[in-house]
């Protein structure tokens, strides 16, 4: 097992992943920038040094900066979190070059899942369902002449990168060729890479992920599903687990391809395959996220595995102690991403001084963060600033202890969507767990 570990992220994963090290009796050591100096995860590592300016390319994505602390403090390993270095295939194998384990896949494993339109060519070789599509767009007019061939609303997405940026929803054909120039342009502005493939687009569809570990000596355990799909412009805003809505036969078979496409690239370390499922219970392969994800607390809650944890003893090169036949979902868990925006401002960022919080408690009650009183929130990060988590032996009773928590949440100095969230747990569509992708933008259309 390690003695060190660097944590190259901040917030609230930072925190998350000191805590698991700490329980394991790993020495841990904080890199932060220079907005960041009063951070909670600076002060809960052992040890913690700064890495640069506020600015995410001038600091958290420096990758020689971050492997010059490893080095020099003596860490064996780096745990890069979710999102910034995580699903950086130069930066993995920048670690292996400098003899430091990279807590995730294996830098070839990353670079071939984390290009879209390879990883879909792979899968779909695989036998994995994917949307019908053109794995990349090389030439305009034969692009827009498949998109009228499989019907429209079509979409272009990035083949690199995430977090719904470089992807455009195409409605006729008029409007095809813009979409693809402006999608690229995106693309390679926020990714470096301006590459764009093209699907069908599916409406009224749910966005069900399944979370897979695999170890070194080559076993693959599907930890179940989340159920993702109350989004906004493609950012998830709450998940829960199980999905109520997935029937037996297809959750089972959904989690039959996720491990079989995690063997097909022979994938080490957690994952996530992430699927859409159709209202005549059809999936099909969207992505895989080679990281841990945010909402990992949720499969914690009713698998009763510390996640975080068997992802470092992994990257040590233990064996998972669990097979198929032991993992069990029991109840329900959900979480709700807790954002310090201006709902009623266009989902304005809002930073500035924390003056008064209030965490909720009781039994199964999680409140994943990174603020504190009086910590001053930084305006050049993203704006999830928590992630309150609640589990119950049924949906019902997980849904009003929710709404119980997220009232008895208080974080004054800040606007926050907490009373968002807590409005969209009334909703029929939530209650029923009926809703879908797009339920978010009819329903803030008459938000007041």
């Amino acid at each position: 097992m390690f003695s060190k570990i660097l944590i190259a992220n901040r917030g609230e994963i930072a925190v998350r992943i000191i805590r698991a090290c700490n329980e394991m009796g790993i020495r841990t050591v904080a890199v932060y920038s220079e907005a960041d100096a009063q951070a909670l995860h600076v002060n809960l590592a052992d040890e913690s040094y700064c890495i640069g300016p506020a600015l995410l390319k001038d600091s958290y994505l420096n990758m020689t900066a971050i492997i010059d602390v490893a080095i020099a403090t003596g860490c064996q390993a780096i745990h890069p979190g979710y999102g910034l270095l995580s699903e950086n295939p130069r930066f993995a194998e920048l670690c292996e070059k400098c003899n430091i384990k990279f807590i995730g896949p294996h830098y070839s494993v990353i670079a071939k899942m984390g290009d879209k339109d390879e990883a879909r060519r792979t899968m779909k070789k695989a036998g994995v369902p994917v949307v019908p599509g053109l794995d990349e767009i090389t030439d305009i007019a034969a692009a827009k002449k498949f998109a009228g061939e499989i019907g429209y609303p079509v979409i272009v997405k990035a083949s690199a990168g995430g977090g719904g940026r470089g992807i455009r929803i195409v409605w006729k054909e008029e409007d095809f060729e813009n979409a693809v120039h402006t999608a690229s342009s995106e693309a390679k502005s926020a990714f470096g890479n301006g590459k764009v493939y093209l699907e069908k687009y599916l409406t009224d569809v749910k966005h069900v992920e399944m979370q897979i570990v695999a170890d070194n000596q080559g076993n693959i355990v599907c930890l179940g599903e989340r159920d993702c799909s109350m989004q906004r412009k493609n950012q998830k805003l709450i998940e829960e687990s199980p999905c109520v809505t997935l029937r037996p036969e297809v959750r089972e078979e959904m989690m039959r391809c996720a491990v079989l496409a995690a063997k097909t690239v022979n994938y080490t370390s957690l994952g996530t395959i992430e699927f859409l499922l159709d209202k005549d219970n059809h999936f099909y392969f969207m992505e895989m996220n080679t990281r841990l994800q945010v909402e990992h607390p949720v499969t914690e809650y009713v698998t009763g595995i510390d996640i975080v944890k068997w992802q470092i003893r992994i990257a040590a090169g233990i064996e998972f102690i669990y097979k198929q036949e032991d993992i069990r979902s029991r109840g329900c868990a959900i979480e709700c991403r807790i954002n310090s925006e201006d709902v009623r401002n266009n989902f304005r960022p809002s930073c500035g001084q924390i003056k008064f919080m209030h965490i909720p408690g009781g039994p199964w009650v999680r409140f994943d963060t990174a603020i504190y009183q009086d910590y001053v929130i930084p305006p050049y990060y993203d704006s999830m600033i928590g992630k309150l988590i609640v589990y119950a032996r049924e949906r019902t009773e997980a849904i009003r202890k929710m709404q119980a928590a997220l009232c008895e949440l208080v974080i004054d100095g800040v606007h926050t969507n907490a009373e968002l969230s807590s409005d969209i747990l009334a909703q029929p569509e939530f209650k029923d767990g009926t809703y879908c992708t797009n339920f978010l933008d009819k329903y803030l259309k008459n938000y007041k």
